[in-house]
């Protein structure tokens, strides 16, 4: 599969393509005031402790608090709390100084003596135990340093976790965990040995890492380079921790794309072309330092025709904002988002028309699949997902489809679950969500909608206009008001030989001067009284 990385850079805004044999897969933008948040450290304070959701929510400076799930809490965190005192830097004992067993009393290894009456428990309910006496202590008004997992979404605010990891090139730094491991892409036996002895030699002691898929072949001395910098990094954050009063920022990530470049440039990227010249160089810089083998995948646009024109992106961003993508075949889907969910909806379209049905209804639901699993990379869809398929009678054909959707799902980065088709032709997908949809990157909600692509009725307004006159009339004697009201609603009121506003005034007795005001919203009114002047609408609201 060909892949290419293409950037196009502005003064206001960066955005990053990443392409799939010449076809938009994934879409990062970076603007001001809504710049990458995933991967940043905070010091933080617990701002309140909610044992019956079993999470706690932690100020972090930002507008919201974060949410901090029981379950994101570390097996070090009584590790990082040592960090807040200037006089506990030296390891308790019991502890092993890498984060394996607790600070005081036995190890995990079990110091003290056992009996054949009472044997040790599992070491997983161990860890079950210990978290639950964490979880307790937990107070409001401690400090927590967390590490920001998910940004904010919709009305939620971000997600963070106390297990610390400080991403680098070639290495994943693991404060306090002192565990080394390997990642699973990499399959290679022999590099994977080479890679774990090696970096277990060198890594301080209490720290763990995992080695990255683009650690393979790649020389110790850059790998010593990249594991450095990460404990210097880790070095000044503890400073920071113990300087700094909460909340505060104590570390910030890379930006989007640095970030982008650092764990999406390996071997398998043809080429990264950049449209801007400062931000060509400081790429290439990092690149010189980290992959110089790479450098030569690097390039430099100078052509006349915006960048994304050239490679087609532009064509593609276009279908982020349509609820229907058109499929080869003739068929098409509809996405749409829901509070809880987003719902998918395959359709035929003119192959409905054509002979054997089964065969053209698997052919429509296997090019769906495809285009469904780029969507959701694409639009970065994130939480449940429902899609309805094409009805297929045999099982065989059903099967297909699953199969088809865990292939192709196979390319996301995200962690994704996918159940098979149920009786009904829905298929039931959870995927992580990190960061919000792309489509929010380039939109905001309507002024008049908020959003939810619905506004009332013209008649609906007529009608609450009516009903004040009423509640006016039967409370007050005046009978000269001034009605303004958004021109649609104006015109509405107006049309007709008989119009509507003239018989209001004919039924209540009342004399009412229409002003059109392009700033009033559709489904809004105000009344003024002619006689004080005064604005009185909320007066007889009902």
């Amino acid at each position: 599969m060909k892949k290419d990385i293409i950037i196009n850079s502005t003064a206001s805004e960066h955005r990053i393509a990443i392409l799939e044999d010449g076809r938009l897969a994934e879409l990062f933008v970076e603007s001001p005031g809504k710049e990458r948040m995933v991967g940043d450290i905070y010091l933080g304070k617990v701002a309140k402790v909610m044992p019956g959701i079993r999470a706690a929510f932690i100020n972090i400076g930002l507008q919201q608090d974060a949410f901090l799930h029981f379950s994101d809490i570390g097996e070090s965190l009584h590790e990082y709390n040592a960090l807040f005192d200037e006089d506990d830097d030296e390891d308790e004992p019991g502890s092993d100084g890498r984060g394996d067993g607790p600070v005081s009393g036995p190890s995990n290894g079990g110091a003290e003596p056992q009996t054949a009456v009472a044997p040790p428990p599992p070491r997983h309910q161990r860890q079950q135990e210990e978290r639950r006496r964490r979880e307790v202590n937990l107070e409001r008004g401690q400090e927590i340093l967390v590490q920001i997992t998910k940004e904010p979404v919709g009305k939620k605010g971000v997600r963070v976790t106390s297990e610390i990891s400080l991403p680098g090139r070639f290495l994943v730094l693991l404060p306090f965990d002192g565990k080394v491991g390997v990642s699973k892409k990499l399959n290679n036996f022999k590099e994977r040995r080479r890679l774990r002895r090696y970096v277990r030699s060198i890594i301080p002691e209490g720290f763990g890492a995992i080695i990255r898929t683009v650690a393979e072949s790649k020389s110790e001395e850059l790998i010593k380079q990249d594991l450095d910098e990460l404990v210097k990094i880790w070095r000044d954050i503890e400073k920071s921790v113990k300087t700094e009063q909460a909340p505060a920022l104590v570390y910030k990530d890379m930006n989007t794309t640095s970030s982008v470049i650092r764990d999406l440039f390996s071997d398998n990227v043809e080429r990264v072309v950049v449209d801007d010249k400062k931000l060509y160089k400081e790429i290439r810089a990092y690149v010189q330092w980290t992959s110089p083998d790479m450098l030569g995948r690097l390039e430099l646009y100078r052509g006349r025709e915006p960048v994304f024109d050239k490679y087609g992106v532009e064509k593609d961003i276009q279908t982020l904002f349509s609820k229907k993508v058109w499929l080869k075949s003739g068929g098409y889907i509809i996405i749409e988002k829901t509070e809880a969910m987003t719902v998918i909806d395959v359709n035929s379209g003119r192959y409905a028309a054509k002979r054997e049905q089964e065969q053209n209804s698997l052919r429509t639901d296997l090019e769906a699949a495809r285009e469904i699993c780029r969507q959701l990379r694409l639009r970065d869809i994130g939480g449940i997902i429902i899609i309805d398929f094409i009805d297929l009678d045999e099982e065989k054909n059903r099967k297909k489809v699953y199969d088809e959707m865990k292939k192709e799902l196979r390319r996301d980065r995200a962690k994704v679950t996918v159940l098979p088709l149920t009786e009904f032709g829905l298929m039931q997908i959870t995927r992580q969500r990190i960061r919000q949809a792309v489509h929010l990157s380039f939109s905001e909600a309507c002024p008049t909608c908020g959003g939810t692509g619905l506004v009332q009725s013209k008649m609906t307004t007529i009608n609450m206009i009516e009903r004040w006159i009423r509640r006016f009339k039967a409370e007050s004697r005046e009978f000269r008001l001034i009605l303004t009201v958004h021109p649609s609603i104006a015109e509405f009121l107006t049309h007709g030989t008989i119009s509507r506003l003239t018989k209001i005034k004919f039924k209540f007795f009342v004399r009412v001067k229409l002003v059109a005001d392009p700033n009033m919203p559709a489904d809004e009114f105000r009344f003024t009284s002619v006689k004080s002047g005064n604005d009185i609408t909320e007066q007889y609201k009902g």
